[in-house]
């Protein structure tokens, strides 16, 4: 009912707001210094707020409400017996963007994310009822017309190429963030990123989370842009983990990460290819794992509607020999776990999954998807993880190797420039692995509705 009224009261502000720009996934990224001289409407009004009479100082407001309707059945495939599950997930965010000139500025932003109604209680993606999402001060030691190198330091959301590494988390009711220090260098065609951060511990209450006070993961991320050429990212990236949890087992984790991924978007023929090996320690064994990824597809311009059809496929390594000390799962850190499909079942570790999909506009601000994800665990020696790449099956010395097919379709429409709306069904048919380790295995149902509106 809060979360109802709250938006209701919000709506009467929409037609005033209507020409504002696209919102962009990091709200950091947005600049509001052209409404300098614009009708000073209220939305202007709060949007750019004059801190000099030149106006290079100024201050930003925005914000975010987010409402999410659960309906879930055998999520855990009959496993704990939950049965049925219909919760609900609120986010709410307001962040202030300070420009101090042209060389600094400061952002901070707070957020609350709530759960009410999931028999278990809220996971870890669920509940934060209050804390600090970003705090930074950018600096910027040099600018031309077409280069700038930023210095990043404090807590900050980051993200990189399509997220099977490093993302933001936008679809659980919490995103991600990180503490630490960032150096960027973008021009016309590159962008290279040197970063060293520390993830977070989150729990549910007042400002309680906290920091794990050291460098655990740090790389470096470049992106090459040659529109008529394709895309180029490359990168290194290092993680530390203390009992880190595998089928193999628990250990310290320290490992190393080089990849390639070419890309191209736009009309015809699209494609996104990405490689990457790991290397490094788990324990006093040696980590030997890597990943594989591929999407081709074809996006209809002249079709209405521009359809695009896709084929993803995915071979994610999984350890070889179950207790032998040495570690062969892939392991994808901090991924965006819709990659494999809405609410994806198995996740970015020991996988084979093959996944077209189809996308649709039949009209304005409208977008149909449908998809199917078949999944299999490529060594027979490693369980199934979820989506963040948590175990979530031992192997349990089973010889079968599907996981399970999901049946996923998806509405999505954007009311208007500040509105927008969501709601996605997934069945999830168990394959011949969870039947053999689950005794009274069950098939998975899921429902999810989400409305936002964003300032």
């Amino acid at each position: 009912m809060k979360l109802k009224i709250v938006i209701l009261s919000l709506i009467f502000l929409t037609q005033e707001f209507y020409h504002a720009q696209n919102f962009k996934l990091m709200r950091y990224d947005e600049d509001y210094y052209r409404l300098k001289d614009s009708a000073k409407t209220f939305y202007n009004k709060i949007k750019y707020i004059s801190l000099s009479p030149a106006g290079n100082a100024y201050l930003s407001l925005g914000g975010e409400v987010r409402g999410e309707l659960d309906y879930a059945v055998n999520e855990d495939w009959g496993k704990m017996n939950t049965g049925t599950d219909i919760f609900v997930l609120q986010r709410y965010h307001l962040h202030a963007d300070l420009h101090l000139g042209k060389r600094i500025r400061v952002f901070g932003q707070l957020r609350s994310g709530l759960e009410d109604g999931r028999k278990n209680g809220p996971r870890g993606i669920d509940e934060d009822q209050l804390n600090v999402q970003n705090l930074f001060v950018d600096i910027i030691p040099f600018k031309k017309s077409d280069q700038i190198i930023t210095l990043r330091l404090g807590r900050q959301e980051i993200q990189y190429g399509s997220g099977r590494l490093i993302d933001v988390r936008e679809g659980p009711n919490l995103r991600l963030y990180f503490d630490g220090a960032r150096v960027a260098y973008a021009s016309s065609n590159l962008k290279l990123d040197v970063f060293v951060m520390a993830d977070a511990v989150v729990n549910t209450g007042v400002f309680d989370n906290a920091s794990t006070r050291k460098a655990n993961l740090w790389g470096v991320y470049g992106t090459y842009i040659s529109p008529k050429k394709g895309n180029l990212d490359f990168y290194y990236l290092g993680i530390n983990r203390s009992d880190a949890v595998f089928d193999e087992g628990v250990k310290d984790e320290s490992r190393h990460t080089v990849g390639a991924r070419a890309w191209r978007n736009g009309d015809g023929f699209i494609y996104n290819f990405e490689v990457a090996y790991q290397f490094g320690k788990f324990g006093l064994g040696n980590i030997n794992a890597f990943g594989i990824s591929s999407e081709i597809g074809y996006l209809f311009s002249n079709v209405k509607g521009t359809p695009a059809v896709k084929l993803k496929n995915d071979y994610v390594s999984g350890d070889k020999i179950k207790g032998d000390g040495r570690l062969g799962t892939s392991n994808a850190m901090y991924p965006n776990g819709g990659y494999f499909g809405m609410n994806p079942q198995a996740g970015p570790a020991n996988l084979l999954s093959v996944h077209p999909n189809l996308t649709w506009n039949p009209a304005k601000n409208v977008t149909l998807t449908a998809a199917v994800v078949f999944n299999w665990r490529s060594s027979l020696q490693d369980g199934v993880y979820g989506p963040n790449g948590s175990l979530r099956l031992s192997s349990s010395n089973s010889k079968r190797k599907y996981i399970g097919t999901a049946y996923t379709t998806t509405f999505s429409w954007k009311i208007n420039k500040f509105f927008s709306y969501s709601v996605g069904v997934q069945y999830f048919q168990t394959g011949n692995f969870i039947n053999d380790v689950i005794p009274q295995h069950r098939d998975g149902f899921f429902v999810g509705s989400v409305i936002g509106y964003k300032f």
